[in-house]
């Protein structure tokens, strides 16, 4: 079974600061170690809301430590602050906007303040980056409605196979011809 590489990035100046501690990277890393079968590997950087600095530390996960994916947390909103989402547009060859309707749209069943939400996904390099809220609560309800394509997705870009623990989350995979 692949070891899979996974980057965790946490945008927040108050808690890269140590003011409060991050729970969100923290959410992250504890719902794929649910979800997959495979050893993984995290590289965990929590970061201030500076779009040069979240640019930079995507592209060095994606390019120089060859992660698999890349999962971000918080900077998606409307605030002055929230760059998340412009960094990840910024640095990625291929934007696929449609991870970031699906979250809106389970969000929306929860939250009517979903709409201000504005993460995305795309590849840098031969990575997957998925944004996603800063609330460890609506990370899980996102990852539970896009992590079913992520496998596939990192297939189709020539990433480690996945493995999901069926028994926590259904995957796709098309049947072969």
């Amino acid at each position: 079974m692949d070891k899979i590489k996974i980057g965790v990035i946490t945008t927040s100046d108050r808690a890269s600061r140590g003011i409060y501690e991050d729970i969100s990277g923290v959410a992250i890393m504890d719902t794929m170690k649910a979800y997959l079968r495979n050893e993984c590997e995290y590289v965990y950087h929590c970061i201030p809301d500076e779009q040069a600095v979240i640019e930079s530390t995507i592209v060095q996960l994606c390019r120089d430590e060859g992660c698999d994916l890349v999962v971000t947390t918080g900077g998606t909103g409307p605030a002055k602050r929230d760059v998340t989402t412009e960094a990840t547009e910024r640095v990625c060859q291929k934007l696929l906007p449609g991870f970031g309707e699906q979250m809106r749209a389970v969000s929306l069943q929860y939250v009517p303040t979903a709409i201000l939400s504005r993460q995305t996904a795309g590849i840098c390099n031969d990575t997957l980056v998925i944004n996603l809220p800063g609330k460890p609560k609506s990370i899980r309800e996102c990852l539970d409605a896009v992590f079913p394509a992520v496998p596939y997705c990192i297939d189709l870009i020539g990433g480690s196979y996945m493995e999901a623990d069926e028994s926590v989350i259904q995957v796709f995979r098309p049947k072969a011809k």
